[in-house]
């Protein structure tokens, strides 16, 4: 999309020539980021700096939520050689801190729990240093899948909350928000060690109030990072924006969230869930 209807706070430029080395590994090891998928408004940033998103377990999702690019239908069957894949071009890339997130799988009886275990191990076969954060679908509220992800010891386990409760029937019509807000308690409960990461969306036409009830139930849920951003339409067929944030506003969230005793918020208009993650996660660090 342009950028002609957008406010100021929203046009940004980056050179494509950076992208060439990541792409290039990325497409030699047959690999998808959700940065390409997903439309992102930071892949020219992040390529550029030589990171990525890496998207397993394929790229067509079982779901449709309206407000994602991301290709649905019918998935093909996972490739057994992806983990080791990923590990791969994790190392030629140099990452020392790397972000998994994946397409819902609703077809597998595990939800692709068994192949995020399996490239976090590979990963940290690699490189045994290496930060994980792994960025999950709901595995439809069961625990099992959850719990396997969990045993693999990632660093950080993220869930998406996305918008607020009343959206959801709109925005989120195949998730739901309370299954979503027990998956992060969940996960503390398994592992209280490993970090709970999740990030939500603004300009769906929710309401202060609804965020700030939102940001509670994750703070009583005890999820300890929390991303805030601007939802940006990635094709026509998908939900409007219903408004633009100005960034005074993201701030304002990001003092509430600190208010509240998150241990990390970014908030702003282009913050993404795995956008700057591992300077999230140093500020988190730095104020231990």
């Amino acid at each position: 999309m342009g950028t002609a209807g957008k406010p100021v706070w929203l046009r940004k430029k980056f050179s494509p020539l950076g992208r060439i080395p990541t792409r290039q590994i990325l497409g030699e090891a047959n690999l998808h980021t959700v940065c390409e998928e997903a439309c992102c408004p930071n892949l020219g940033e992040c390529f550029s700096k030589g990171v990525a998103t890496f998207l397993i377990l394929g790229k067509t999702c079982t779901r449709n939520c309206h407000f994602c690019a991301v290709e649905h239908g019918c998935p093909d069957t996972p490739d057994p050689k992806e983990p080791q894949g990923v590990a791969l071009a994790v190392k030629k890339m140099g990452l020392s801190y790397v972000v998994i997130t994946s397409v819902t799988r609703d077809d597998l009886a595990d939800g692709g729990a068994s192949v995020f275990a399996q490239t976090i191990r590979s990963l940290q076969t690699v490189d045994q240093n290496i930060k994980i954060e792994v960025l999950i679908p709901d595995f439809k509220g069961q625990r099992d899948p959850l719990a396997e992800v969990l045993r693999a010891n990632p660093t950080i386990l993220g869930h998406n909350m996305e918008t607020v409760s009343r959206l959801y029937p709109l925005v989120r019509l195949q998730a739901d928000y309370q299954r979503s807000l027990d998956l992060i308690k969940e996960s503390k409960k398994i592992n209280p060690q490993i970090w709970v990461k999740s990030g939500i969306m603004l300009g769906l036409g929710e309401t202060v109030d609804e965020v700030t009830d939102l940001l509670h139930d994750l703070k009583k849920n005890d999820c300890d990072f929390i991303t805030i951003g601007q939802y940006l339409q990635p094709r026509l067929d998908l939900l409007p924006v219903a408004r633009y944030v100005p960034p005074e506003e993201f701030e304002a969230y990001r003092l509430k969230g600190i208010e509240m005793g998150f241990k990390a918020v970014a908030s702003g208009p282009f913050i993404r869930s795995s956008y700057n993650a591992l300077e999230l996660f140093e500020t988190r660090n730095a104020d231990q």
